[in-house]
């Protein structure tokens, strides 16, 4: 994932896009409420659809390698 950088000088160590300072995190999340890539593209005219990619298998090998704190229901 050399697209990804995990730097503690660069946003206090928050997973960002290599070069940039755009968490993995607000990508996920704005494709998650709907954003298309298009769109993302555009407000953020440095990143490249590879970029966005590699933000979500970032965010889906996390969470396969992780256990996450989630309350359980009922």
């Amino acid at each position: 994932m050399d697209r990804i950088s995990v730097d503690h000088r660069v946003m206090g160590g928050v997973p960002c896009i290599q070069g940039t300072r755009i968490p993995v995190s607000m990508i996920v999340g704005r494709i998650a409420e709907g954003v298309s890539e298009s769109e993302v593209l555009e407000d953020y005219p440095q990143l490249t659809t590879d970029d966005i990619h590699a933000a979500l298998r970032y965010a889906a090998a996390a969470v396969d390698q992780r256990e996450l704190p989630l309350q359980p229901t009922a």
